[in-house]
């Protein structure tokens, strides 16, 4: 697995169990993964001679990112690596507007875009607010911007054009909600779906999520995991999909795709009876796919964000004394303020105490008594 972040570490623990053993490509030997993974290869996921001996002897080589120079993955398939997700899939997750374009020739239902190169582009566009996105890169709601009017395009334009960075203009879409489909799609063609899920963003950030999306209609959820098994299927993806979701009035929205494990299907840990670590592992090795039916009627799952203080021990023994169904994973991250160090799950069959028992857990982690 190349990348050495929570991905992988989690992935590792899928590992144990299925009797396969990871190899990791990270920058640091203090990176997440690389605190737990016995087999590391420090190296730069930019560097093809990198990548290359790192791939040496493996049967499969897969990502926790998609930051891995598509001209590299290709490199790698051409020398007889398998790759999963390939480089010709992996790109709709590498470039937004390649994604835009692809699923919309389809008949895939997306924002209305155009890309832009200036602030009249912008403007041309005819829609206030208006979405900026980075064409390539961008996360926890980094590359995004959403502008009011002209002025705010200008700026957005301005920086992103002396930095280098492509732009995308998206139509400001009026959700209900976001969702999640996570699918998994093997070699052999066989495709397992999860739950669909609403995801609780603020600033950019995930910060709930909630199995299955409470009120969502049998007819419009079953529409979903659909719509998310088709695209691995049109796009060729091995592996996991995520899809992140708009639910409009009027149906449902791709916002993004990310091909692996991904943060909206943490709560698979205990709350499936296949966590979507095992899965992508069972996938991109073309194993016979895991069962996903949930173990409990709700999963929440709380991501744990860094405060002031960085020993946190105190608080975890609280929170594990106050609630011992919570289950509390750590990333082995330094703490900071507002990074991800690690998420909270509880189960349960009633939704608002499931949500109340995580927030709780989520929040004494990160800011300790109020």
């Amino acid at each position: 697995m190349v990348g050495g972040g929570q991905l992988a570490r989690m992935t590792q623990q899928a590992a144990i169990s299925l009797g396969v053993t990871l190899r990791v490509l990270s920058d640091s030997m203090h990176a997440s993964a690389a605190r737990v993974v016995s087999d590391v290869r420090v190296g730069d996921h930019e560097s093809l001679d990198d990548l290359r001996t790192f791939a040496k002897d493996s049967d499969v080589v897969t990502f926790d990112h998609e930051h891995v120079p598509g001209e590299h993955i290709r490199a790698l398939e051409e020398a007889g690596t398998p790759c999963r997700p390939g480089s010709a899939a992996l790109l709709h997750a590498q470039d937004k507007r390649v994604m835009r374009e692809r699923l919309s020739g389809l008949g895939v239902p997306v924002p209305r875009f155009a890309p832009v190169a200036t602030a009249a582009d912008v403007e041309a566009f005819g829609a206030w607010p208006v979405v900026l996105k980075a064409v390539r890169g961008g996360y926890d709601g980094k590359g995004v911007w959403v502008c009011e009017n002209p002025a705010e395009a200008r700026a957005v334009v301005e920086r992103a054009t002396g930095e280098g960075i492509a732009l995308l203009a998206e139509e400001h879409v009026p959700f209900r909600r976001e969702l999640a489909a996570l699918v998994a799609r093997s070699p052999y063609g066989q495709g397992a779906a999860y739950p669909i899920v609403e995801t609780v963003q603020r600033d950019g950030i995930c910060h709930e999520v909630i199995a299955p999306a409470p009120g969502l209609h049998p007819d419009r959820a079953e529409e979903a995991q659909r719509l998310a098994l088709d695209i691995a299927a049109r796009l060729g993806v091995t592996g996991l999909l995520a899809v992140e979701l708009f639910e409009t009035d009027e149906g449902v929205l791709v916002n993004e795709l990310a091909m692996r494990p991904h943060n909206s299907g943490h709560w698979t840990i205990e709350g499936s009876r296949t966590s979507q670590f095992e899965q992508h592992l069972r996938a991109v090795l073309d194993l016979p796919l895991g069962d996903t039916r949930p173990t409990a009627p709700y999963a929440v799952m709380a991501n744990v964000l860094g405060g002031d203080e960085t020993d946190i021990y105190p608080r975890y023994i609280h929170v594990m004394a106050h609630d011992p169904g919570v289950k509390v994973h750590f990333y082995g991250k330094e703490v900071r303020p507002g990074r991800k160090i690690g998420h909270v799950t509880a189960l349960g069959d009633d939704l608002d105490d499931v949500r109340e028992r995580a927030r709780h857990a989520a929040d004494y982690l990160r800011n300790g008594p109020r």
